[in-house]
């Protein structure tokens, strides 16, 4: 499929911005996706990762593409490849997101690269988020996002190296609702996380894929309840995708001052890797 990457990189500096009030009630949903819970009065600090659930489009059902994203272009660039996925980041915590308050993101559109891979054609698409609660800097996240050929799904490759185990395991099982209730509180429409047929059928996957974000989430707070303090960053990868037909696990390693963490699934390859500094 053709590309026209001089096209697509006059996205390049665009900016958006976004607002919402950090509510309670959204703060006691996403507590429940992980069976916790959290102090939801006013002025208490929102849990770590939270801000996933926060400044999310939401484009009218009319406007959305076959896969459940909003429709190509836009704010963001047109990219006529099919597939897309969260590749990863760094997430720099400066401050806390309070309930209450007004939390205003800001996304600017930073760089737009393509290359050829062993699965064929990518393009790589870098946002800065930039988020405020009540004024005050929270969170800065540049986030890659990953664009390809549908056939790359279904292309077969050599078998990976399986994963190590880590000094520190918490296993998780990822059920439908777990995978649907994360979707749901972070408006995230893709339908590869909760519409079993689709990701079989048109997209080539084995089962529902575990969010990249959600994966993000869970060894973060892993990381925090290990070491029992909020990180200031954290650094991710996604490395290859994991599903819901079998449970997985959460591993951790000290490294020095930081923590090193990686998900996987039982004898398979890395999914997602970690570094959580404080």
């Amino acid at each position: 499929m053709p590309l026209d990457l001089d096209h697509l990189r006059r996205w390049i500096g665009r900016e958006d911005q976004s607002s919402e009030r950090v509510a309670p009630e959204t703060v006691r949903r996403f507590n429940a996706i992980f069976d916790s819970e959290t102090d939801l009065s006013d002025g208490a600090a929102a849990p770590v990762m939270f801000h996933y659930c926060l400044c999310q489009p939401a484009a009218p059902t009319e406007g959305l593409g076959e896969d459940g994203h909003p429709a190509r272009g836009g704010f963001l660039p047109p990219v006529p490849l099919p597939r897309r996925m969260w590749a990863g980041g760094t997430l720099d915590f400066t401050g806390e997101i309070h309930i209450g308050e007004v939390v205003t993101r800001t996304t600017r559109i930073l760089d737009v690269t393509a290359k050829e891979g062993r699965s064929g054609l990518l393009c790589f698409l870098t946002l800065e988020h930039s988020y405020a609660s009540g004024g005050r800097p929270a969170l800065t996240e540049r986030q890659n996002i990953v664009y390809r050929e549908a056939e790359a799904g279904t292309q077969a490759t050599a078998a990976p190296e399986a994963a190590p185990a880590g000094a520190q395991i918490r296993r998780v099982l990822p059920t439908p609702p777990f995978l649907f209730r994360y979707s749901a509180v972070t408006y995230n429409g893709h339908r590869i996380h909760y519409d079993a047929p689709y990701a079989r059928g048109m997209e080539g996957y084995p089962g529902l894929v575990v969010h990249g974000p959600l994966q993000a989430t869970l060894l973060t707070r892993f990381a925090q309840d290990l070491r029992g303090m909020r990180p200031s960053r954290v650094t991710v990868r996604a490395k290859s995708p994991l599903f819901d037909v079998a449970p997985f696990a959460l591993h951790a390693v000290q490294d020095g001052a930081a923590m090193t963490l990686w998900s996987a699934a039982e004898g398979g390859p890395v999914a997602m890797e970690a570094r959580v500094e404080w």
